[in-house]
């Protein structure tokens, strides 16, 4: 983790330099959590970071999904709670997560934890089983385009592609002619999830403030990861000198 009372200037395209503060641990695999808005551009990140960083990529719906699929204990359970149209309980869905985040390869090579936790209870419950990231990533897009995203998406029922009216529209008038609209993808619908999101997020941030970097999400893919790169890079250089120094002291003793 970061070098005590070390403070890392993540710079921000047309925006404020942000700040990261940390403490310090010796060097193993990196744990990060990322959280973004709907239509934040998280899952396009999320593949950028882990295929460069190499990191287990985790997401609690996958998870849930995987568990049914499976018909584990925690599967079952979850089950049983969706098939009467309730959501899961935070115990089953934070016990997936623990168990997942604690396997060979996520602890041998590190971890992406995907929008999870989404509450202060999730992020209390997981603190309480250990599982403390080095980095919380915060996508910050404007809410203005979050909905201008969501609103111009459209399905291709029969290919499955998701295309955008405005920014990447379909290549043919047949295409365009079968798209579907997802009945929560309208202006209103858009605007309460923003807002309950926003609510969870702040809550969250309270547990990882002093490792939280903002990314400013309004510009292209590839700048968007410039600035988490930068992130995590600066985070990797804190370790290196970390180790340095510990070295330094011990040979000095």
């Amino acid at each position: 983790m970061f070098l005590p009372g070390l403070v890392l200037k993540i710079p921000s395209p047309n925006g404020p330099t942000f700040l990261v503060v940390g403490s310090a641990k010796k060097q193993e695999p990196l744990r990060v959590m990322i959280s973004g808005a709907p239509a934040s551009g998280k899952g396009t990140q999320c593949e950028l970071i882990t295929k460069k960083y190499d990191l287990v990529h985790i997401a609690a719906g996958d998870l849930l999904r995987a568990e049914i699929a499976a018909d584990t204990e925690n599967g079952r359970r979850a089950k049983e709670y969706m098939d009467k149209g309730q959501l899961v309980p935070d115990e089953i869905v934070v016990t997936m997560v623990k168990e997942r985040l604690m396997r060979p390869d996520s602890q041998e090579k590190g971890w992406l934890l995907d929008g999870y936790p989404r509450s202060l209870s999730q992020a209390v419950a997981l603190k309480e089983f250990g599982v403390q990231p080095d980095l919380f990533i915060l996508l910050e897009v404007p809410e203005e385009t979050l909905v201008d995203r969501v609103v111009g998406r459209r399905l291709d029922p029969v290919t499955g592609k998701i295309y955008h009216l405005k920014y990447s529209p379909p290549e043919t008038e047949e295409i365009a002619a079968r798209l579907t609209q997802r009945f929560d993808d309208t202006e209103e619908k858009v605007k309460l999830r923003l807002h309950t999101h926003h609510q969870n997020v702040e809550s969250v941030l309270s547990m990882y403030k002093d490792i939280t970097v903002q990314v400013y999400g309004s510009v292209s893919k590839e700048e968007v990861f410039a600035q988490i790169d930068g992130a995590l890079t600066q985070l990797l250089e804190a370790r290196k000198i970390w180790n340095r120094n510990v070295i330094e002291s011990r040979k000095n003793q």
